[in-house]
C-alpha cells in the first residue's frame, strides 16, 4: 500500500531504539516520516515541514506528549496527534481526546494498531487537503468577489492588491473607519504564496495596553503575575503567513520597540524568555489616523513608520465609490435575508435613491447595518425607503448651497455651517455632526459658545 509523500508523519519519542521501530514499521506503508527526539525539535519540525500526522510518546522528559499535543493545537490545529504510552488509563485517553488527539495508544501495541491509526489520520489529512484545494479553486473563480466594487476607484485599488499580494513587502492599509481594510488584508493574504499558512488578525485598539505586548510576542511561565504556563504570540501563530495590525496608530510607544525590533531582525522575546524565536511573517498594517502626523507629533516611531508603509494603499470611503452603494446594498439584504429567514427580492427605487445620496460617514459598515436593520423591518418582499434609518429621508434637493464673501472669517464659516446643518436636520444634533464629519460634543460647545448667533434647534437668532 502507498501514500500520498506530501503527507507526512513525524515520530517523536525519546527512546532511539523506539523511534528507529516505529520509523521502519511506518515507511514499509510507503509514508514520508519523519522523526523526533524531544517535543520542541518537534515543534520546529511542524513549524517548518507542515507535518500530518504526529506520533508521539506520552511520557518524555522537558515536554510531556500531552504539552506537545497542546503546543501543537496552537500553531498547527489541524495536524493529528497520536499518542503512545505504556501507563494507560480510561481517563488518561478522555482527556487526550478532549485536548484533541486523534488516537490513543497503549503498549505493547500491534504493528497494526499504530499503521491504522496513522491511515486514518492520514486520511482525515487528505479530506483536509482536498477541501483547502476547493476553497483555492473558489479563491481563483471568484477573484475578488468578495470585496465588492464596480467604481473605477474601486478597480483600481483591487488592481494594486493583486500586483502587490505575490510580493512579501510590508503594506500599509489607510483609510477611514468601515472602509474593508481587513477585508483588504485577507485578500492581500489569499494572493501570496503564504495563502495556505495562517492569517493573524490582531486590533490593537481592542486589546489592553498592558496586555497587547504579551498577545504580539507570547509568554514564559512565571514572566508576570498570573502567567501559569507558556503562551504562544500572534507573531508565532504567523509563522510563515500573515500579520494584520489593525489600528497601528493606537499603539504604544514602548510596543512600538519591540515591534520595529521584530521587524528589522525578524525574531521576537517571549515576555520573560532569554532565548529569541525566529519568526517570519509578512506584515500588514491599518490605521484610520495620519501617521504622517502621528510621527511629528511624536507619538508614533518615525523609523516604525517607515518599516511599516514599504507600499500603503488607501482605501477610498463609501462617499467617493457611490456607484458600488446599491450593488453592496443588495449583497448585504441577501445576507441577511438568509440570515433571519426572510425572503426579499429587493429595494424600491426611492430606497436606492436615498441609498446614493447618502454621505455615509460609516462607509461600508455604517451600510450593512443599515441593511440588516432595514430587513429585520421589512415586512414584505421588497424593502422601501421607510425601512431605512431616519437619517437617511434627508432628500439632497432639500440641501442650499451656501455661498462666503472674500474675507468671511474661518469662525463665522463653522458657525453659519453648524446652524445651516442644524436647520437641516430639524435640530438633531448628532445626525449634523455625522454629517459634518465633528463628534456631537463639538456641536454643544460651539453652540455654547455663539449663544449670540444660534440657538438651541440651530436658527439664527
Amino acid at each position: 500500500m502507498t501514500a500520498s509523500m506530501d503527507l507526512k508523519v513525524l515520530v517523536v519519542d525519546d527512546e532511539p531504539a523506539v523511534v528507529a521501530s516505529l520509523q521502519k514499521v511506518l515507511q514499509r506503508e510507503g509514508w514520508n516520516v519523519l522523526t523526533a527526539s524531544d517535543g520542541r525539535t518537534a515543534l520546529e519540525m511542524v513549524r517548518e515541514e507542515g507535518i500530518s500526522v504526529v506520533v508521539t510518546d506520552f511520557q518524555m522528559p522537558e515536554m510531556s506528549g500531552l504539552d506537545l499535543l497542546r503546543s501543537l493545537k496552537t500553531i498547527a490545529p489541524d495536524t493529528e496527534v497520536i499518542l503512545i504510552t505504556a501507563y494507560g488509563t480510561i481517563e488518561m485517553a478522555v482527556d487526550a481526546m478532549k485536548q484533541g488527539a486523534y488516537d490513543f495508544v497503549v503498549k505493547p501495541f500491534k504493528r497494526h494498531d499504530i499503521t491504522r491509526g496513522v491511515r486514518r489520520a492520514l486520511e482525515k489529512q487528505r479530506l483536509v487537503q482536498e477541501n483547502q484545494q476547493l476553497r483555492a479553486e473558489l479563491d481563483r473563480t471568484l477573484g475578488q468577489r468578495e470585496i465588492i466594487g464596480q467604481s473605477l476607484v474601486m478597480k483600481e485599488t483591487l488592481e494594486l492588491v493583486d500586483q502587490v499580494a505575490p510580493s512579501s513587502a510590508a503594506v500599509l492599509l489607510t483609510g477611514e473607519s468601515g472602509t474593508g481594510k481587513e477585508l483588504i488584508a485577507r485578500a492581500l493574504h489569499r494572493g501570496s504564496p503564504r495563502s495556505k499558512r495562517p492569517f493573524i488578525a490582531i486590533n490593537c485598539a481592542a486589546i489592553p495596553e498592558t496586555l497587547l505586548e504579551s498577545e504580539l510576542f507570547g509568554y514564559e511561565r512565571g514572566a508576570f503575575t498570573g502567567a501559569t504556563g507558556r503562551k504562544e504570540g500572534r507573531f508565532e501563530r504567523a509563522h510563515q503567513g500573515t500579520l494584520f495590525l489593525d489600528e497601528i496608530g493606537e499603539m504604544a510607544p514602548h510596543v512600538q520597540v519591540k515591534l520595529l525590533r521584530a521587524l528589522q531582525d525578524g525574531e521576537i522575546e517571549r515576555l520573560g524568555a532569554v532565548k529569541p524565536i525566529q519568526v517570519d511573517c509578512r506584515i500588514v498594517a491599518a490605521t484610520n489616523r495620519d501617521l504622517v502626523q502621528e510621527v511629528k507629533n511624536g507619538r508614533f516611531r518615525e523609523d516604525l513608520y517607515y518599516r511599516l508603509n514599504v507600499i500603503t494603499i488607501d482605501l477610498p470611503p463609501l462617499r467617493k465609490r457611490l456607484d458600488d452603494v446599491a450593488l453592496l446594498a443588495h449583497h448585504f439584504m441577501d445576507v441577511y435575508a438568509k440570515k433571519n429567514g426572510k425572503e426579499i427580492r429587493g429595494l424600491t427605487p426611492d430606497a436606492v435613491n436615498l441609498l446614493t445620496n447618502y454621505s455615509w460617514p460609516g462607509n461600508v459598515r455604517e451600510l450593512e447595518n443599515a441593511m440588516e436593520r432595514s430587513v429585520v423591518l421589512c415586512k414584505g418582499d421588497t424593502i422601501t425607503a421607510d425601512n431605512l434609518p431616519q437619517k437617511m429621508h434627508i432628500h439632497p434637493g432639500a440641501q442650499r448651497m451656501i455661498t462666503f464673501p472674500v474675507g468671511t472669517t474661518l469662525d463665522d464659516v463653522e458657525q453659519r455651517m453648524i446652524a445651516e446643518t442644524l436647520r437641516m436636520t430639524q435640530g438633531d444634533k448628532r445626525l449634523a455632526a455625522q454629517l459634518l464629519g465633528i463628534a456631537t460634543r463639538t456641536i454643544y460647545r460651539k453652540i455654547d459658545g455663539k449663544k449670540e448667533s444660534v440657538n438651541e434647534e440651530g436658527q439664527p437668532i
